[in-house]
């Protein structure tokens, strides 16, 4: 590859360094040889049905792949995304609110079923407290 790119063509400050991809090539099969796919495939649809299914008012949508997803929420009783999120914090669950209305989740992508579903209850009790 270095042979073949020409000065100006593309630039990176650390492309083409050997370590660098011998890390990638190490944490791909570390993905691979732990299934962390099809795990976060198999606990993302768990995390998307348990939470769709949690009537709220303040849950317009839950979207999202894999284990990254989000829920949009309607602001309710003067409380917003930002609100919950300082809850959830409280009660020890870490998400970004974005675009004012989302709560995004991303959580690791070895997390187990039981975190998975610890986290969804903090989550539920962090909502269920603004209605």
């Amino acid at each position: 590859i270095m042979l073949n790119i020409k000065p100006g063509e593309h630039g990176s400050t650390f492309g083409g360094n050997p370590i660098a991809a011998k890390v990638s090539i190490a944490a791909l099969q570390v993905i691979k040889d732990e299934h962390l796919m099809e795990n976060a495939e198999r606990l993302g649809k768990i995390f998307r049905e348990e939470m769709t299914n949690f009537k709220s008012p303040m849950i317009e949508k839950v979207r999202g792949k894999g284990l990254l997803n989000a829920i949009i929420i309607k602001p309710h009783n003067g409380k917003e995304a930002w609100d919950v999120c300082l809850k959830m914090r409280d009660l020890g669950v870490l998400a970004k609110p974005t675009h004012q209305h989302i709560i995004r989740f991303a959580p690791p992508l070895c997390i187990t079923e039981a975190q998975l579903r610890e986290a969804m209850e903090l989550i539920k009790e962090a909502i269920k407290s603004f209605e």
